[in-house]
């Protein structure tokens, strides 16, 4: 039993002083276990490390054959479950890895053994206090049972259905279209945008070819034909998504030309195989590689205009003006790549458009 407290160095007069709360250290199972008590008393120290012992051990023994795996780290148990997971299933991983990149944040410290259904209703809690959405948390829990050893993770599914904890409930959200001013008001935010180039042609792609973030984020020059004024769409989400051709109205066609030009003075040419936006912080700099988010200047863009929504509302827009100009359900997926249903059926004319 190792309970002390640990010492500081005073900042003013360099001398080393010991804090007024108790920590405990131990051994378990070949791994160093080194946490606060949360105590000013030492006798609640000792208590409270004896009581750590046993929540271990009885974790622990619960099945022989995952000892190894319930004293890794959640962050080690994600990045092995990552790396097979890229390999099985590479057109998911783009959801799996920024699932499990909150649940490292939050988790990753902590060993498997940690983990029971407290652990995840407070995960569940922690990011709604982030403000993060119900399916977004629903994904992340989903897959951080994932990474767990088989007989944990089916007892603490268990023991959430019981409670119904084991899914948020959310409304299931169809999406807005921006109204004809708001629109307007994004554009011109996004023009203004002092850092980044990239989310004004970006905002145009989602605004005027209806394309998904992650479809305008790893497009590359061979699907840029401006000569012909058509991008044809990269491995998107759906197979109906994928390889379809969308034309260039005059407005994005503008602008994507105008963005050539800055690109062109920036890499001194554009290759078939480089990304259009391409990797670097502040500035682009490897056009080998897609930038990782287009999402965070989005945010500074809506701020800057005043506007509420998401960037995927800038898709649901264009579907929506498609359905405003008299395009078929046909042709709206043949532009758009696949549309549910639901969002078909709620359709609606723009605000202020000046239909009934």
């Amino acid at each position: 039993m190792a309970v002390y407290r640990p010492q500081y160095k005073d900042k003013k007069t360099g001398e080393m002083k010991h804090t007024k709360i108790w920590y405990y250290e131990f051994i378990f199972a070949g791994r160093l276990v080194k946490e606060s008590a949360k105590t000013q008393s030492k006798t609640v120290a000792k208590l409270a490390e004896q009581a750590r012992r046993r929540e271990l051990e009885k974790g622990f023994n619960g099945v022989s054959d995952e000892r190894p795996e319930r004293i890794r780290s959640i962050e080690a148990l994600s990045g092995e479950f990552l790396a097979d997971y890229r390999v099985r299933q590479p057109k998911s991983a783009s959801f799996a890895e920024p699932a499990l990149r909150h649940v490292v944040r939050l988790l990753g410290d902590r060993m498997a053994v940690d983990l029971n259904d407290r652990a995840v209703v407070k995960y569940q809690t922690d990011r709604l206090r982030e403000a993060a959405a119900a399916k977004t948390i629903n994904d992340e829990v989903g897959f951080l049972l994932r990474i767990l050893p088989v007989a944990q993770a089916g007892a603490i599914r268990a023991q959430l259905r019981k409670q119904k904890q084991l899914k948020l409930k959310g409304g299931k959200r169809v999406g807005k279209a921006y109204s004809v001013e708001e629109k307007a008001d994004l554009i011109k935010a996004a023009q203004a945008a002092p850092r980044s180039k990239a989310i004004y042609l970006g905002t145009m792609f989602a605004l005027h070819a209806g394309m998904r973030h992650k479809e305008i984020r790893t497009l590359q020059w061979s699907r840029l034909n401006l000569e012909s004024r058509i991008v044809t769409v990269g491995e998107s989400k759906t197979e109906a998504g994928t390889g379809r051709t969308i034309p260039m109205n005059a407005d994005l066609f503008a602008a994507a030309m105008e963005y050539t030009k800055w690109y062109t003075d920036r890499f001194g040419t554009t290759q078939s195989d480089w990304y259009v936006f391409p990797f670097g912080k502040p500035r682009p700099s490897d056009p080998t590689r897609p930038q990782t988010t287009l999402r965070t200047a989005w945010r500074n863009v809506r701020t800057a205009a005043k506007v509420e929504g998401r960037f995927h509302d800038n898709r649901h827009t264009f579907v929506t003006d498609l359905a405003e100009s008299g395009a078929g359900d046909e042709v709206i997926r043949d532009m758009a790549g696949h549309v549910s249903k639901e969002m078909l059926k709620h359709l609606q004319p723009h605000p202020h458009s000046g239909q009934a």
